[in-house]
């Protein structure tokens, strides 16, 4: 009982820190909220890593399958408050942007989990994919921010925009003083892209 304890601090710290440690390589910008994004600034094409991972209903996706269309690449875990807090705002924007596929990749937890506290609780219909241990986050992960977490830790809570031909063309990277739940910087740069 003492060393479960112990590892649900462990967890609680661990995020506490991600949540608070900024990205060396960010830059600012004010949205329509007039709240700080950090961002990594994607100043030239950077094709997104290609991956392939079931979703919780059972089917096979890969990014390449989406080429064409604007993908907002969601990575969270359940436990996750600003998960949570955007999943009902990627659902809203997976309804009215048909021009938009939208997926969350799930780090390391288990199909009912997932199932249960994510697709169910906020009704979500688009795919949520499961990355049961971390390597298509880490994947994402950029080179110079916060080298002292896993690569996967890293993604935890973030946003990555791919445009029609699979390049990334945004990446944040949220935490307390950059959270923008409602995704109105996402909408500005989905909307900027062609």
């Amino acid at each position: 009982m003492k060393t479960l304890f112990h590892i649900k601090n462990l967890t609680a710290i661990c995020l506490i820190i991600l949540l608070l440690l900024g990205c060396k390589e960010s830059s600012k910008h004010s949205g329509a909220s007039g709240s700080d994004i950090s961002i990594i600034d994607i100043k030239q094409s950077i094709p997104a890593p290609n991956f392939s991972l079931t979703a919780v209903d059972g089917n096979q996706y890969s990014l390449s399958e989406f080429r064409g269309k604007k993908v907002v690449l969601h990575i969270a875990t359940t436990w996750c408050p600003y998960c949570n807090a955007e999943a009902p705002h990627l659902q809203s924007l997976a309804e009215t942007n048909k021009e938009v596929q939208v997926v969350i990749i799930d780090v390391k937890e288990s199909k009912e989990l997932v199932e249960e506290k994510l697709v169910d609780q906020f009704g979500l219909t688009f795919p949520v994919l499961l990355d049961l241990d971390g390597s298509v986050a880490a994947s994402f992960a950029p080179k110079e921010v916060l080298p002292e977490l896993k690569r996967d830790e890293v993604m935890l809570a973030s946003n990555i925009v791919i445009d029609r031909e699979g390049n990334m063309r945004f990446m944040s990277l949220l935490d307390t003083k950059n959270f923008d739940s409602e995704l109105i910087h996402i909408k500005e740069i989905l909307d900027a892209l062609p």
